[in-house]
């Protein structure tokens, strides 16, 4: 009889403690996102666009969920570092992972990838644009982008333009512009856009064609002349700058542009959250006077609007690498 009880008193205890580890289970599945820190890998250095875009931004998400937003710049392989090391991560939307131009690209040139292409990841929204601008020295012959045109063609070869570094999107830009005007310049690559923008002030190298935000400076003080952007409109830091298709370069617009991702399979509930708190963080003056500040203009884009653009854009450059023939060595 004792034993009896003693094993119902056992069976009850197992039963209750069964009870209450399937409870904390399920208060832990659905616990609201985010319930612990977020991590936001970086592929690029601290000091550039996609960081200061990050830490503004990471900020604002800090604060609206009650949570630590870590920023961890993983640069390095063109992109390639920190996308392998996103796409192995658990699909749960803690980490996070800034894409850009670059993501297209890779998919198109390299042929070996440690992640699936496009399909490692999960597009949730686009952030900000990244304007380029076409400039020459300040003491260049040349006053206007026809003047630099028309010189190309007199003297092929002759002329140069700069970029940061090969089979980047200013490159591709690069390529673009020479095939639309019939011109053909010499490509210089260097490893950052001040770089490339310098080596035009020293008077090594023609053209220079890079992020608005990186020679702002430069343009600021007069080293360096602004022929024009490379948006659809101009733009309201330099509303004198014609673009390029107001000069008569038909369809030409070389934008980067700056999204966040998560590993492919992160449930469309999560994804959805942080694509309407980071639309929140855009619609918030305080940030987009930062992004600004910053060279930076927002640019919102839902996940679905930013998967069908990611399709566009690499359908784009693969079409331009095809003409170019650019190749990674």
């Amino acid at each position: 009889m004792k034993k009896t009880l003693v094993n119902q008193i056992v069976i009850k205890a197992l039963v209750a403690g069964g009870l209450a580890l399937t409870s904390l289970f399920a208060t832990a599945q659905t616990a609201p996102y985010p319930s612990k820190p977020v991590r936001i890998v970086v592929p690029f250095p601290a000091g550039g666009s996609a960081d200061s875009m990050t830490r503004v931004v990471s900020q604002f998400l800090a604060k609206r969920w009650g949570q630590s937003v870590l920023v961890d710049n993983r640069p390095g392989g063109g992109t390639v570092i920190a996308g392998a090391l996103v796409a192995k991560a658990p699909a749960d939307g803690y980490t996070l992972i800034i894409i850009a131009n670059s993501l297209t690209i890779n998919a198109k040139l390299r042929t070996t990838l440690p992640y699936d292409g496009l399909k490692a990841f999960d597009p949730i929204a686009q952030l900000v644009q990244s304007p380029q601008v076409i400039a020459v020295n300040s003491a260049s012959p040349y006053k206007t982008l026809g003047e630099l045109i028309q010189a190309a063609k007199a003297n092929p070869g002759t002329l140069s333009y700069s970029t940061v570094g090969p089979a980047t999107t200013q490159h591709i830009a690069g390529e673009s512009f020479k095939r639309i005007t019939g011109t053909d310049f010499t490509y210089a690559a260097f490893t950052g856009g001040a770089l490339a923008a310098n080596a035009v002030m020293g008077n090594h190298v023609t053209m220079v064609l890079t992020n608005l935000n990186e020679v702002a400076p430069m343009l600021d003080s007069g080293k360096l002349r602004p022929l024009a952007v490379t948006t659809r409109e101009r733009l309201d830091a330099l509303k004198q700058v014609p673009t390029a298709m107001e000069l008569g370069i038909k369809d030409y617009e070389a934008v980067a542009w700056f999204a966040v991702a998560t590993p492919a399979g992160t449930p469309k509930d999560v994804t959805q959250k942080i694509a309407d708190d980071l639309q929140a963080a855009l619609n918030d003056p305080e940030v987009r006077q930062k992004l600004n500040t910053a060279g930076l203009y927002p640019s919102y884009m839902g996940p679905e609007a930013l998967s069908a653009h990611i399709q566009t854009e690499y359908q784009r450059y693969s079409k331009i690498i095809d003409e170019a023939r650019i190749k990674l060595e």
